[in-house]
């Protein structure tokens, strides 16, 4: 999956804007680095995006990070031994992931609900650090793929959640994917499958999809290649203490 050149643009257009930089910082003729200096910042983050390495927080950090490779920058253990005066926590490395065209996927029409307590319920059923990570039930725009419970007990013809999907709109320009999957009903296809849903919807506002997944979750960098997501780069951020 090869993401449009005028996407590549907006992307790098979006990032700018994030990282309090200049909208053309993050142009292809720019210098490999890119630094950020905000002696306010709650968090100390680095970033690297089709190529390009954007170093962001207060000056004491961006000037220790100069000296640094981007490899050792990538490192969240890197960035806590930066910050451990300041009271760094980390926040985790994680893979940055873009689309600009719509998923196929071959079968019936999905049925999904944006209904606030379906949401709730499908995040009852999953474990604390996957509903932290997604944060479903604060995002603007939520979706919630569900089935009818089949036989006779009281929850007969209830719909059930299989998985949930949503996203955020990140400077007008980005729709921030998230999705969550209960492990009972992983390996089915139904995370991919409301990925879509959410996914053409923003895409239907003018929105170009953005998937972050955790460097250590390789299902959800599954998923996302298989809803036709391209790699674009890393983010690594840790939370500072400004007491």
């Amino acid at each position: 999956m090869e993401l449009d050149p005028g996407t590549i643009s907006i992307i790098q257009l979006a990032w700018s804007r994030l990282l309090g930089l200049d909208d053309e910082a993050l142009a292809d003729d720019g210098t490999d680095r890119v630094y950020s200096v905000d002696d306010d910042a709650g968090v100390l983050t680095f970033v690297t995006l089709f190529g390009r390495e954007i170093l962001k927080g207060p000056r004491w950090a961006v000037d220790a990070g100069r000296s640094m490779s981007g490899l050792d920058l990538r490192s969240e253990s890197t960035l806590l031994t930066m910050s451990r005066d300041r009271g760094g926590r980390g926040l985790g490395e994680a893979q940055l992931f873009f689309c600009d065209a719509l998923p196929l996927f071959d079968g019936p029409p999905a049925v999904v609900s944006s209904e606030a307590a379906l949401v709730r319920e499908l995040e009852r059923r999953c474990p604390p650090d996957d509903v932290g990570e997604a944060g479903l039930s604060d995002v603007q725009h939520s979706f919630v793929l569900v089935a009818d419970e089949g036989g006779d007990g009281p929850d007969a013809g209830q719909p059930i959640p299989l998985a949930g999907a949503g996203y955020d709109i990140w400077e007008g320009i980005l729709a921030h994917i998230a999705v969550i999957t209960p492990p009972d009903q992983r390996r089915k296809g139904y995370a991919q499958r409301v990925a879509a849903v959410a996914i053409e919807e923003a895409m239907g506002a003018g929105l170009v999809p953005q998937w972050r997944a955790r460097t250590d979750n390789t299902a959800s960098q599954r998923t996302a290649r298989r809803a036709g997501f391209a790699f674009a780069g890393t983010q690594t951020s840790v939370v500072l203490d400004r007491t």
